[in-house]
């Protein structure tokens, strides 16, 4: 593992990573505490100006230009502001449901999902923590994605009832 590519890479990816990792182990954390605390809604501000920084500084970061310096992937940082900004207001209305919803479609989704591509050959972070190799990073993103469709077909037969 060298963090020099990291260190050689524009300040707007070494913000986003320097936002992101914290994110992923706060959130992480966030989500498998009690919740409704007052340490949860602390934590949860933290978490959440993280995910802003976090998606704010993707749009200066242009490495896949398709269109005009953007790709698929900006789509995701616009859904986690306007998600950051639900996450919020269904806290204040109480609309826990919801706001338990959008808050484990932005950790999964925005940190999980988002991230695992990272890890994929010619990208900083596989540089960083495979060495640029090519095989096992495509066996922790196959992985990966095994578990998130576990988890998402374990959520589907419980609202179905069938757990």
């Amino acid at each position: 593992m060298t963090f020099e590519p990291l260190l050689h890479a524009s300040i707007a990816i070494q913000i986003h990573v320097a936002a992101v990792i914290p994110a992923a182990v706060l959130g992480a954390y966030l989500l498998l505490k009690p919740k409704g605390t007052s340490r949860h809604r602390l934590l949860g501000k933290i978490w959440l100006s993280l995910m802003l920084v976090t998606a704010l500084s993707s749009f200066f970061i242009h490495q896949i230009n398709m269109v005009y310096g953007f790709s698929p992937i900006h789509l995701l940082s616009l859904l986690v502001l306007f998600g950051c900004w639900g996450a919020i207001a269904n806290a204040r209305n109480h609309n826990i449901g919801a706001h338990k919803r959008i808050v484990r479609s932005l950790y999964f989704g925005g940190i999980v999902g988002a991230g695992a591509f990272t890890f994929l050959p010619g990208r900083i972070m596989n540089m960083i923590v495979f060495g640029g190799d090519e095989i096992v990073p495509l066996v922790v993103v196959a992985a990966i994605a095994i578990v998130l469709l576990w988890l998402l077909s374990k959520e589907i037969w419980r609202r179905r009832g069938l757990t």
